[in-house]
């Protein structure tokens, strides 16, 4: 689809009157009789281009209808863009005769799947695969411990100043003791 902005060089929010003044000064710059040669057919199909843009963007209704076409065409463009190609490696193991686990050789560890990211099917299915491995995560470091204690400390300064500052003290009483979820949490461990 031609983007008879682009052609008549104006924005697509441009009034009717500067859609106008555009058509005036590109059928001035384009017309075929300023050129020759080859410059002469590119300057006649530009014309032919212009002249079908202004045609539509002049008059309200065809504008609105080609507004509309324009911007489902740049919704469907960025909807086919954000579906992405997604490799996720899973670990297989195999059983013996024993019944005991086994991994394969490197080589035939991994497991390389493919999945579409754009849709909620996919990445219900993305999640079931990638949620059993951050489940297996054992190895958490005295800094990660540290870094969460210091967070929680830093909350917990900030939430004091904010209580003791007077335009946002109402603010904070609303926040913990007016707020649905706080209320629930003072059910369960209140009287």
């Amino acid at each position: 689809m031609k983007n008879y902005y682009e052609i008549l060089e104006v924005n697509e929010h441009a009034s009717g009157e500067i859609i106008e003044k555009a058509y005036n000064v590109l059928v001035k710059k384009y017309h075929p009789d300023l050129y020759t040669g080859e410059d002469k057919l590119y300057a006649e199909q530009k014309i032919k281009d212009i002249n079908e843009a202004y045609k539509i963007l002049s008059n309200d209704f065809l504008r609105e209808q080609y507004d509309l076409e324009l911007h489902r065409e740049k919704i469907e463009k960025y909807a086919q863009n954000n579906i992405y190609k997604v490799n996720f490696e899973t670990s297989k193991k195999t059983k013996t005769k024993e019944g005991k686990n086994n991994k394969k050789s490197k080589d035939d560890e991994k497991d390389t799947s493919t999945y579409q990211v754009g849709n909620i099917k996919n990445i219900i299915e993305i999640s079931k695969n990638i949620i059993p491995d951050i489940k297996k995560i054992k190895n958490v470091e005295k800094i990660d411990v540290f870094s969460l204690g210091l967070t929680v400390v830093i909350i917990v300064i900030l939430g004091i100043i904010l209580w003791f500052v007077p335009f946002t003290n109402g603010w904070m009483r609303q926040l913990l003791f007016e707020n649905p979820i706080s209320q629930i949490i003072g059910k369960l461990f209140g009287n």
